[in-house]
């Protein structure tokens, strides 16, 4: 058992000095330099005879002064102390530049209020364009423009004014008077502010997902529904029929200023737009536009990627624990963590099928090697040769009346089984939605530690909306263990959509269909007779059991090489990667 003990210790010096020697030298946003400071920022335009980062400092400065209260005097009233504050560099999705004043919150006490703020999540932004779809919705989008300077901060704290504020104002002591980026309350005084906002339009926050705000409404044609209003930070999506008098309202009344107001064309870096399937209008998300501005900074580095040739995100069976070529130099580090951040970032867009590859070389961010570097080429190689694909919102449903369901009686062995409803969900509205589901695992495929994969799809009526790569968290004996543990974690991620759903008001179209590719797994959770030999699977035998008692979902076989679950645990030939890639993307 101790054979590892001698060569783990042996390294563990080394690769701890090498995390801690480049843990704070990224200086890199998706291939791209980021300075630190001015006068760096103004070196780097300087080298590529431009004047992005100092158009960004002029932009900001300008926004930002309302923040302020200006003193003439030599000292600042009592109950205030002084703070540092600095320009931040960043590049946005769409790679443009953008600088931010921020105060020095790390030097300052924790407020007595509560500083945490949240986003919408990916899942409910991809209901949401589902829900567009479904009811033939136009969405509205719009970024609020300085958002977090619209609430005022209850912290007292004040700067001495620097360069940036220009020569008349140097040196002098500014009251901080709204919630500038940088202290602790800023992001929470800003969303109780705009909550505060969208109360007193009759929205209510859902408690699933407190960034999704709903409130009943009717179509045109007399149908009931619900219109929502996905708020990410000062990103606003408006999934309803009355989307413009929303976005007048907000201005007219409630003096927002709104930028990039309009139907989608991007959200949140994801390009989005109209398409046509079979006739009916739907929509589309595609990373295309941002994976197709990061393919230059790679080939900047590492040259043509036309070199690689690749038909699949990774070579088939590839296993990069296995690699021993050397390790890569600091400055690479970070170029390959900044890589495997834009591809990470993709992922969440909707490129689901590098879903895998992304999670299986995340692993190594922290002491990557040359040949996994090569790989990551290998699959930025692949994303230029199909940088088409697109999470399309299909809303059709789905018939499986083709396929065995197995139905039992349960009472005898789940007497009080019944799936658990949330008893503050609001009323149901609209239209049900059906949810099928694909699940697998990859028995033992790390070949270092022999954990197994858990890989699974949830699809609404015919769209993705959740998928899950990852290890599994024990080591499992048998292809049977390694099943039964993904179907249980199939499971809980299952009952957390549903409730998610409920909590959205969308009704939803009876139990979940379920497929995965192992015989003796689908059988002893569809048949209550069936035993089970392995007691150390008892957990997750009775979980998945006890929902197929209560309704939440059906369990049928699904032959391994039909299984679209398949592209999410492990590297797959050619042929069969297109296969699953055809029925997730388009």
């Amino acid at each position: 058992f101790d054979w590892w003990v001698h060569d783990v210790l042996k390294r563990r010096e080394r690769l701890i000095k090498m995390a801690r020697s480049h843990r704070l030298k990224t200086g890199y946003k998706f291939g791209l330099r980021v300075p630190e400071t001015v006068d760096e920022a103004m070196e780097i335009d300087r080298i590529n005879g431009n004047t992005l980062w100092q158009d960004a400092i002029e932009k900001e400065m300008q926004n930002v002064y309302i923040a302020f209260d200006i003193r003439t005097e030599s000292q600042a009233p009592p109950g205030y102390k002084l703070i540092p504050h600095r320009i931040i560099f960043e590049i946005k999705m769409d790679f443009t530049r953008k600088a931010r004043l921020v105060a020095g919150g790390h030097k300052t006490d924790p407020p007595a209020q509560l500083t945490y703020s949240s986003v919408v999540s990916r899942e409910s932004v991809r209901i949401g364009f589902l829900i567009a779809a479904m009811y033939d919705l136009d969405p509205q989008a719009a970024d609020i423009g300085n958002a977090y300077l619209n609430a005022t901060t209850k912290e007292k704290y004040y700067i001495i004014t620097g360069p940036e504020f220009g020569e008349l104002e140097r040196g002098k002591i500014a009251l901080i008077v709204r919630a500038l980026y940088g202290l602790k309350s800023s992001g929470a005084m800003w969303r109780a502010h705009f909550a505060a906002t969208l109360r007193d339009m009759d929205f209510t926050s859902s408690l699933a997902d407190p960034d999704v705000w709903m409130r009943p409404s009717i179509l045109p044609n007399g149908e009931e529904y619900y219109e929502y209003i996905l708020v990410y930070v000062d990103d606003l999506l408006i999934i309803s029929h009355r989307g413009i008098e929303i976005l007048e309202l907000l201005t007219s009344k409630y003096q927002y200023r709104l930028k990039d107001v309009g139907p989608p064309s991007r959200y949140l870096g994801a390009i989005v737009g109209r398409y046509d399937k079979n006739g009916r209008k739907t929509w589309y998300m595609s990373a295309k536009d941002y994976l197709s501005k990061a393919l230059p900074v790679v080939e900047e580095h590492y040259g043509s990627l036309n070199k690689y040739k690749a038909d699949t995100p990774l070579p088939p069976n590839y296993h990069p624990e296995d690699d021993r070529s050397p390790f890569l130099k600091d400055e690479e580090i970070s170029l390959y963590q900044s890589f495997i951040g834009t591809l990470r970032w993709g992922v969440e867009l909707g490129r689901i099928e590098l879903t895998f590859a992304v999670s299986l070389m995340s692993r190594f961010s922290t002491a990557p090697r040359t040949d996994h570097m090569q790989k990551l080429l290998h699959m930025f190689s692949y994303i230029k040769r199909h940088l088409d694909s697109k999470l399309v919102f299909d809303a059709g449903t789905r018939d499986w009346s083709h396929i065995n369901f197995l139905q039992h009686d349960w009472n005898e062995f789940y007497p009080d089984a019944i799936e658990a409803m949330p008893p503050n969900a609001p009323e149901p509205r609209g239209r049900a939605v059906q949810l099928n589901m694909f699940c697998d695992a990859a028995h033992a495929n790390d070949h270092v530690t022999r954990r197994s994969t858990t890989g699974l799809v949830i699809f609404i009526l015919g769209t993705p909306i959740l998928w899950y790569s990852k290890r599994q968290n024990t080591i499992e004996t048998s292809t049977f263990g390694s099943e039964f543990v993904a179907l249980k974690i199939a499971t809980e991620l299952l009952e957390g959509l549903r409730y998610r759903l409920r909590m959205m008001g969308i009704p939803l179209q009876g139990t979940c269909n379920t497929f995965c590719d192992n015989g003796s797994v689908v059988n002893n959770v569809s048949d209550p007779t069936s035993t089970l030999t392995k007691k150390h699977n008892a957990v997750a035998y009775h979980k998945v059991r006890e929902s197929v008692a209560a309704g939440t979902q059906r369990i049928a076989h699904e032959m391994g090489k039909f299984n679209l679950s398949d592209v999410l645990t492990k590297n797959l030939p050619v042929y069969k990667h297109k296969a699953c890639c055809c029925c997730l993307l388009h």
